[in-house]
């Protein structure tokens, strides 16, 4: 039986909205993210790759859902932030590509019930062994 429920790991309706907001709003603006190039060249994976894939609602590996919850933890003084005009910034952009305010509170549920997966998996794995 496997460790993690497979439905976990499709973004809601929510996380695919804001990934197709910021992708949007990147495209009309010019800036938030990195083009897989740019995140090729620095190692790291896109910002616009990650959106694309939330957008349409692909399933999400366990390491994404971790990296999802760094990126809005290290991200969220960014969140919204706005030029004087009122446009997004960057940073806005960026949130909205990673899932927006929906993505985080979506990547926080499904680490916890990864969490409580693997803390069962372990209590059974140990309450085998003292038998």
């Amino acid at each position: 039986m496997p460790k993690y429920d497979d439905s976990w790991f499709t973004p809601p309706k929510g996380v695919q909205q804001a990934a197709e907001r910021g992708l949007r709003n990147r495209k009309k603006y010019g800036r938030g993210g990195l083009s897989n190039k740019q995140a090729s060249e620095q190692g790291i994976g896109s910002g616009v790759q990650r959106a694309v894939n939330l957008k349409n609602g692909n399933k999400v590996s366990p390491q994404t859902i971790k990296r999802m919850k760094s990126f809005f933890a290290r991200h969220e003084k960014n969140k919204d932030s706005r030029n004087p005009d009122g446009t997004p910034r960057a940073g806005k952009i960026a949130w909205d590509l990673w899932g927006g305010d929906a993505g985080k509170r979506w990547a926080e549920s499904v680490d916890k019930k990864m969490k409580r997966a693997d803390e069962n998996t372990k209590q059974k794995s140990k309450s085998k062994r003292t038998r």
